[in-house]
């Protein structure tokens, strides 16, 4: 019994941390952009990860460090700024509703581009998800072109999380995905560094209580919403399987939802029951791992 409620426990961890990140980001951009809130994220996860880093490198093959970087580029450094941007422009709730449709393009791209096996339940799955996704957006409070173009950026950004999936699934599978994470994110350091610096970051006064409140909240983003979360999640599925580790995908809504509605983000009962067709629609299309399809042997 005591190993299913530290699962369970871990769970609700995840779902409250990563759920939290899009109000973490719209507090970090109260005082500084975009560019350099994602960067302060990128920034703390891959100092954070640096010890787990000096390790791996020498356990990723030189022919993989190569894809390693990519990963980290599709996975976390292009969606960490498309997310920072969007979020200038529609709600903190609608882009965690948003983010859930990741498992969707996963599917999609691994069709498409990496030859993974599918079936018509889980096409049923992903036509039901984006029709409760285009309602979703029907349903907005205040629906314009100039919005829904962010929150293409969002969805932009769920399809980089696809890519980077199957990338990994593909090519990586050998690799522990802790090293990985942290090999990928210790890249990223110098670039965010060049970031921050390019955006003018450095000259803030960092003595106003603001910019305090968003460095903490952006260094939150990073430290808890992704490195710490980023073990928790691989500890969870090495506990649990895959498959329970991406339970996950239902609760970060949730979450991230109630902190919009706490920050006074207005919730009508339409966009909820968009939300509950995307969930329905992910819940049919998880059922089952990805299945990538192997080279005839020569």
């Amino acid at each position: 019994m005591q190993p299913k409620w530290t699962n369970w426990l871990v769970f609700a961890l995840l779902s409250i941390v990563w759920g939290s990140s899009f109000i973490l980001m719209k507090e970090g951009l109260k005082a500084f952009t975009p560019y350099q809130v994602a960067s302060l994220r990128m920034l703390s996860a891959g100092v954070i990860l640096l010890p787990f880093a000096l390790k791996a490198f020498k356990l990723i093959p030189h022919q993989k460090m190569g894809l390693v970087i990519l990963s980290g580029i599709l996975g976390n450094f292009i969606p960490a700024y498309l997310f920072c941007i969007a979020e200038t422009q529609i709600d903190s709730s609608l882009a965690g509703i948003l983010n859930s449709l990741t498992p969707m393009f996963t599917i999609i791209v691994g069709v498409l581009f990496f030859k993974v096996q599918t079936n018509i339940v889980k096409l049923l799955g992903m036509i039901i998800g984006f029709v409760g996704l285009s309602f979703l957006l029907a349903a907005g409070r205040d629906v314009s072109l100039h919005n829904l173009s962010f929150a293409g950026l969002v969805l932009l950004a769920t399809l980089f999380y696809g890519i980077n999936v199957n990338l990994v699934g593909k090519y990586m599978q050998n690799l522990g995905s802790l090293n990985i994470a942290s090999v990928a994110f210790t890249f990223l350091i110098i670039p965010s560094l060049c970031v921050l610096f390019f955006t003018g970051y450095f000259n803030n006064n960092f003595t106003n209580p603001t910019v305090q409140h968003a460095l903490l909240a952006s260094s939150m983003l990073g430290i808890v919403g992704t490195s710490i979360a980023t073990i928790l999640f691989y500890f969870l599925v090495k506990r649990a399987g895959v498959l329970f580790g991406s339970l996950v995908t239902y609760g970060i809504p949730v979450i991230a939802v109630a902190w919009g509605v706490v920050d006074g983000e207005q919730l009508n009962l339409k966009q909820v029951f968009c939300l509950a067709l995307i969930l329905l629609g992910v819940y049919i299309v998880n059922r089952g791992n990805l299945k990538f399809t192997k080279k005839p042997s020569k």
